[in-house]
């Protein structure tokens, strides 16, 4: 087992991977990667280099490379939809995109209440079609990720549109700066990350968990875990329902009890994962300048 590549805090995360399968190195040369969304029709993956106003794609059929939309209104967390269609928030434009099968980019949330949202962060969609999202301030806090300003609501939540109306509904209110978030593969609970840390060391460092009622009603939202290495930002979740997350060593795995049984070992920060590859064993990693893979003995969850 290479010791550089794994971690094991408990023996239930031995069988999750083949200690011969590296943690390999597919593209570097951003600022800040972000929001890996994959894509399994065209077997590629998207990702955002937000500093650098930019969106990158990874082609899997061949290892290549290339931009995928410059300039990108400093986008930061992407997903696919049920109809494979790419959704983005956007931290200059303050807004939740969707671009359609033929280019199109449409504005699926960019007000609550009349306001404008702070600067939309990470995005997921439910079977039902609603797109739930976070609002942090990370891009209007400066220039270096969006353009700096006030915040118009005055706080960070987490929304949800409802895929009937549009309507945007703000579902969690009582977060400092709510980021990475995703579903159990049952759609049953909501996970929630809180990097408030990051505005004051009094401030959170963990991920909240919601039972998931008729209508997008949330329950509940204790803390599920705190991160021991830096701050959570995005994750996802394997079939079996354990929590694949971001951290500043590498990617730490929780199993659905609350247990972190071990981490992949990266060796820069790390903002994102996602699933991919054609029987969704592959998990691609966002590090802070490069994207990273690697091949793991359990599969994703579905969510297209």
């Amino acid at each position: 087992m290479p010791a550089q590549d794994y971690e094991v805090l408990d023996p239930r995360f031995a069988r999750l991977f083949n200690g011969s399968a590296h943690v390999e190195k597919l593209f570097t040369g951003c600022r800040w990667a972000e929001g890996p969304a994959w894509f399994p029709a065209g077997r590629y993956l998207i990702w955002s280099d937000n500093p650098n106003n930019r969106m990158m794609r990874y082609d899997e059929t061949d290892g290549s490379v290339s931009v995928f939309r410059e300039p990108s209104n400093n986008s930061n967390g992407n997903t696919v939809d049920r109809q494979g269609r790419l959704v983005t928030c956007e931290h200059q434009a303050r807004r939740v995109s969707r671009t359609e099968h033929d280019g199109t980019i449409v504005t699926i949330a960019d007000r609550w209440q009349g306001k404008r949202l702070n600067s939309p962060n990470d995005v997921v969609v439910k079977s039902d079609g609603s797109i739930w999202f976070t609002d942090p301030t990370y891009g209007i806090d400066t220039d270096y990720e969006g353009d700096k300003a006030e915040s118009e609501i005055g706080a960070s939540y987490v929304y949800r549109v409802d895929p009937a109306t549009g309507a945007v509904e703000a579902v969690v209110t009582d977060m400092v700066k709510p980021n990475g978030l995703a579903f159990s593969p049952d759609e049953t609970k909501l996970y929630v990350v809180d990097t408030g840390r990051t505005h004051g060391a009094e401030n959170p460092a963990h991920m909240r968990v919601f039972d998931v009622g008729e209508g997008g009603r949330l329950r509940g939202g204790e803390v599920f875990a705190d991160c021991t290495a830096g701050l959570f930002d995005g994750f996802r979740l394997d079939d079996a329902g354990r929590i694949w997350t971001s951290a500043a060593d590498g990617i730490h795995c929780y199993d659905p009890d609350g247990t972190l049984i071990g981490k992949v070992k990266v060796p820069e920060v790390v903002a994102n994962c996602v699933f991919g590859g054609i029987k969704r064993n592959v998990l691609y990693i966002c590090g802070t300048t490069s994207l990273y893979a690697v091949r793991l003995m359990i599969n994703g969850a579905r969510t297209f």
